[in-house]
């Protein structure tokens, strides 16, 4: 029997799953909640030190029997973060997120530097987006020019507890597509984009070295020790939050959609080709199972409803009750949900609107469901892109924390006219980095499990959440969502940068 450990650090919090893949079950898990820190210019950072500090608090929360019998571990991490390390291995300065719009000027800079968005695809396949990791580099250099002289090691924030974990630094190709300077078609680093990033420092001595994602390394004796590990547990590649929400969706093998809905949102797909679109519409990005996975991003989901429920003084969990007292198009009120920026549609300074608010519309049940069509909407938005691509699909595979929400699974279905099937193991990233662990402990040994057959064996749905889209509710979204197009229209021409 083994049990693999699943490390999902994320935005808000950092969870780990314990998988018994005998009784192909969770056996335990555990959560502690992150800060953030934000600023008008943008602005989103963590310390590095306060997801080591979550990771050992969910390890202590955790049995020390279940603890002792983990064979091996592996990271899911929030994809695009900049942690500068230097050459003794100390962090310089604060994570940059994901999230962080901060450096919407620098992204211009590389774009213009290298020749242009056409150029930037053709190069690596993917535009230089604000939030992706090589925007942080130049504004690293202006603002923080001492951290960036001692730069020594460039770490996405998975990269950096695999490095706090084993002591060796790397990444994997799921992750670093994410960086804005990986070509997804050749796998390999491009220089011209680095040198648009810095044209007189070579980044690429500060990359780490990218590996397979069946390579595994050995847990720290110190590490083990603090976290209550065997010493003999390995450490997997894991990879970005996306990437592992695939594995542990099954979304492995063509066909299949997976809709994430977390602080931000996404739609992916897996394909066994390189997946670029020449208008940059989605994320041409590498699977961590050795295909590709074309990804829409939204930057503001369940933020947009926290937002919303912490306005008018109630909680999250009671927004389904509000959410029913209501009908779809929320009374005439759209809520363009771009509190955080936005990256689809690409709004980098935007910021969210409310419009259509009236006396007798004005009420929390209105606004809480604005917030979640808006979000919904989002998504549907960049999906659009997928369907004129000619990418068809029959289900969405529904995750996140928003998944757990009947009123939104349901609006799912009838915004996007398909069914919904939702996970047994509701943390659909920790599950996949426990069984991506699972997978790499196999290769190991010497045995020869593919993840579609891994994922086939383990990945298991809760029949009693699916949902099935109803005809009249499916008519009833198309004027709300053509109301928020129409205003999309007209706040880009605010917003654009």
């Amino acid at each position: 029997m083994a049990l693999t450990a699943g490390i999902d650090a994320g935005t808000q919090s950092v969870k780990v799953v314990v998988y018994d893949d005998q009784a192909r079950r969770v056996v335990a898990s555990a959560h502690a909640p992150l800060e953030l820190t934000s600023g008008d210019d943008g602005t989103r950072e963590q310390h590095p030190d306060a997801w080591i500090q979550a990771v050992t608090q969910c390890f202590a929360d955790i049995d020390l029997d279940v603890r002792g019998r983990i064979d091996a571990i592996a990271i899911s991490g929030q994809q695009h973060g900049f942690v500068p390390v230097d050459a003794d291995g100390q962090v310089l300065a604060p994570a940059k997120l994901w999230c962080d719009t901060s450096s919407t000027e620098e992204c211009e800079e590389i774009t213009d530097a290298v020749g242009g968005v056409e150029r930037c695809i053709e190069l690596t396949g993917n535009p230089i987006l604000v939030g992706y990791t090589a925007s942080k580099l130049p504004w690293t250099r202006k603002h923080r020019p001492e951290a960036y002289r001692r730069l020594a090691k460039i770490l996405l924030p998975h990269d950096y507890l695999n490095f706090w974990l084993t002591g060796e630094a790397f990444c994997e190709y799921g992750d670093a597509s994410g960086t804005g300077w990986l070509d997804v078609r050749t796998r390999t680093w491009s220089k011209d984009l680095l040198r648009a990033t810095d044209p007189e420092r070579d980044l690429s001595q500060c990359l780490p070295p990218v590996v397979e994602t069946a390579t595994t390394f050995p847990l720290r004796a110190d590490r083990a020790a603090q976290l209550g590990l065997a010493r003999d547990v390995v450490v997997a590649t894991g990879g970005g939050d996306n990437m592992m929400a695939a594995i542990g969706t099954g979304c492995v093998v063509p066909g299949r959609l997976v809709m994430s809905l977390g602080t931000s949102g996404t739609l992916f797909a897996y394909s066994d080709v390189p997946v670029v679109d020449p208008a940059g519409r989605w994320a041409a990005f590498c699977s961590s199972t050795g295909g590709w996975l074309p990804l829409i991003c939204t930057m503001n989901c369940t933020v947009a409803t926290t937002t919303i429920a912490q306005l008018f003084g109630f909680s999250v969990r009671d927004g389904d009750g509000h959410v029913a007292s209501t009908e779809p198009g929320a009374g005439g009120i759209t809520l363009l949900p771009f509190l955080n920026g936005e990256r689809t549609p690409d709004l980098p300074l935007g910021k969210g609107v409310l419009t259509g608010l009236t006396p007798q519309n004005a009420s929390p049940g209105n606004f809480y469901r604005a917030a979640m069509e808006g979000a919904t909407y989002s998504l549907k938005y960049g999906f659009e892109a997928f369907a004129s691509a000619g990418m068809a699909f029959d289900h969405i595979v529904l995750t996140g924390g928003g998944a757990g929400s009947a009123a939104w699974r349901q609006m799912v279905a009838d915004v996007f006219g398909m069914p919904v099937h939702v996970l047994r193991d509701a943390e659909g990233a920790a599950f996949g980095a426990a069984l991506q662990a699972l997978w790499a402990l196999s290769k190991s040994k010497g045995e020869d499990t593919g993840f579609a057959e891994l994922v086939d064996a383990h990945v298991a749905f809760d029949e009693a959440l699916a949902c099935v889209p109803r005809p009249a509710q499916v008519q009833a979204y198309q004027e709300p969502y053509q109301r928020f197009t129409e205003h999309l229209v007209a706040v880009k021409q605010i917003y654009a940068s």
